[in-house]
Formats: C-alpha cells, structure tokens, sequence
C-alpha cells in the first residue's frame, strides 16, 4: 500500500478518493483474511501526513522514505531467494505515475511478478493515471482489478473464507 497519507488523499476529487479508498480497504481487510503479507509505504510523512486511519494499518510498521520508489524501504526478500514465499507483489495507492510508478518498476527488474489492480489506484489527473497503467502493462505487469484479485486470492467456491468475500463485495457492490 503506497502513499496512502492524510494530506495528499484530499487533492483527489472526491469520487476518485472515495473509490481508491474502498477498493484499498477492501484489499486490506481480503489479504488479512486470505493471510496475504501487507506492506505499507509513506512519502515524506513530515509533510503529507501520516497513512489514512480508514485503511486500519495500526499494526504495522511503516517506514517513512523520500525516494519515490517504495522498494527501497521496503525489507523484501529477492524473488529468486528461498525466504521469498511469495514472488507476486500486489501494488496499490498513489500515484500512479509518480511512487507507485516507480515502486511496480523496481520490483519488475527484481524479479517480482506484480499486479497492478487499477480501481485501487489514483493520480491526480485521469491522463497521467491512464498512461501509468499503459506503462505497467508494457512494463510487464498484470493489469487487473481489486475483484478480480480478490477471487484469484479465494481460488474456488464453497469455503467460509468465499463466503465472507461475496458478502462483502456485496455490500461493496450496493455502495457504489
């Protein structure tokens, strides 16, 4: 989760910054119940504030960086290293051509397979956010959806953990 902070969230129009944050919440509360790691990033704390209480990241660690990339404050393991369990990074927050940019970059060229799911991230403006998923993909990463992230996370029907998914999504769904 990148950037998510307190005093750069409000120079989003509304509907945007409404969207990103359910769809961020949505991936928050389905990675704590598919027991997916969560890895969370600040730019410039002293300036943009600390990472939004809504997203309910009390419990982790989050370190403060001024590199626009987030994976060098990030302690990852290497992809091709046998601590690295998980080899596919999910890639959410703001904004898009800038931090998050730079992050799904980085982690391409260290050998992560990264999702990019695009209802879960913003920039400012639609031209810069439109062009920042055209360089993903060309990039090489997998451009999806936070829905479609969330099913590949379940894997099948029939499992309480499926059953606590629709019924968010549905509450998600009645929202919007």
């Amino acid at each position: 989760m990148i950037d998510m902070q307190e005093k750069l969230l409000p120079a989003f129009k509304e509907k945007i910054r409404n969207n990103l944050v359910t769809n961020c919440q949505l991936l928050i509360e389905m990675a704590r119940l598919f027991e997916v790691p969560i890895s969370v990033s600040e730019q410039y704390p002293q300036g943009l504030g600390a990472t939004i209480s809504e997203l309910g990241l009390a419990d982790i660690d989050i370190p403060a960086k001024t590199e626009f990339s987030s994976w060098p404050a990030l302690d990852w393991p290497s992809p091709f290293n046998d601590d690295c369990d998980r080899p596919r990074i999910i890639v959410a927050g703001v904004e898009a051509h800038v931090c998050v940019m730079q992050t799904v970059l980085d982690l391409i060229a260290q050998g992560y397979k990264v999702y990019v799911p695009v209802d879960a991230i913003a920039s400012r403006f639609k031209l810069d956010w439109k062009m920042a998923i055209e360089r993903f993909a060309l990039a090489g990463a997998i451009v999806t959806t936070t829905e479609s992230v969330l099913f590949e996370w379940c894997g099948k029907a029939g499992t309480p953990e499926f059953k606590q998914l629709s019924q968010r999504l549905k509450v998600k769904n009645q929202q919007d």
